[in-house]
């Protein structure tokens, strides 16, 4: 599992869509390379990515709401790609969806299978969106803050969900998230990104216990712990991520790093401060 980190407006949902090849018409992949078991996922057609996408490559999007469609039963889009993909007939797309929903805990899934998204709790519909990602047993599912609108209890169980399921389907995940209590929880490595780059990278362990990046270190400050004193306060970070980052030609972070220098100003690349853990910033902290 590869969590990647960062405040909103940092480039990770930018990022799985540009994977997906599921920008908005205003964006374009403008230059690099997406590589998936050896293809270049950029030069590949609409065509040879609609085999991928879904069945390869799945995608569990942040609100389960809008990612359903209200038109249609939870039975039918789960059964579209099992239909398409897998080339399944009705009944056999109906057992195999049944059995699914079934997996990700859901209560009486044959009703559930003639349910229509609005009927359904944000809990019951992020499970069916996990069920339809599961469906054709792909090699890398991405899963962009997948809990974000759900309860805390609620957020608990679909990541615990995920984890096992992972664990009984032995496929990669990629997590999206900005929070790092479920980083830590759930990621071997982790990329932290800020302003559409990557700050530091390292297995999450390491990360944890030596942040090497001040942008990573305030991430982790804002974070309450059950050994927290009443009157600790929590910390901030001052201002907002930069919207028009492209013309920054130094460290993005400097405007609101408090360590920043002159030298901050000039390009910065990632440097190696120990095995696999990198990090873009000139000071040793």
């Amino acid at each position: 599992t590869l969590g990647i980190v960062g405040e909103s407006g940092c480039g990770k949902s930018v990022t799985s869509s540009s994977i997906m090849r599921l920008l908005p018409k205003n964006g374009h992949i403008v230059e690099g390379s997406i590589l998936f078991e050896g293809k270049d996922i950029v030069k590949l057609s609409q065509k040879e990515m609609l085999q991928i996408r879904g069945n390869d490559i799945s995608m569990i999007f942040q609100d389960p709401m809008s990612s359903l469609n209200p038109v249609f039963t939870i039975g039918y889009q789960i059964m579209e790609g099992l239909r398409i993909h897998l080339g399944l007939k009705k009944r056999e797309a109906w057992v195999r969806a049944v059995e699914l929903l079934a997996r990700v805990g859901m209560k009486e899934p044959e009703l559930v299978m003639k349910s229509y998204p609005h009927t359904l709790s944000g809990g019951m519909r992020q499970r069916a969106i996990i069920a339809m990602a599961l469906a054709c047993n792909p090699k890398l599912l991405i899963a962009d803050e997948p809990t974000t609108a759900l309860d805390v209890s609620v957020q608990a169980q679909i990541m615990e969900l995920l984890k096992r399921l992972q664990k009984e389907s032995r496929m990669a995940v990629l997590l999206i998230t900005h929070d790092m209590g479920v980083v830590s929880h759930m990621a071997d490595r982790v990329l932290v990104m800020y302003a559409g780059q990557i700050v530091e990278e390292a297995e999450a362990e390491e990360l944890f216990r030596h942040p090497s990046h001040p942008y990573t270190r305030a991430l982790l400050s804002a974070i309450p712990t059950t050994g927290d004193s009443e009157d600790r306060k929590l910390s901030s970070i001052p201002g907002m991520v930069p919207e028009n980052y492209d013309t920054i030609s130094g460290c993005r972070f400097a405007d609101r790093c408090p360590y920043a220098r002159q030298e901050c100003h000039q390009r910065i690349g990632l440097r190696e401060i120990s095995k696999e853990h990198t990090v873009r910033c000139i000071l040793q902290l």
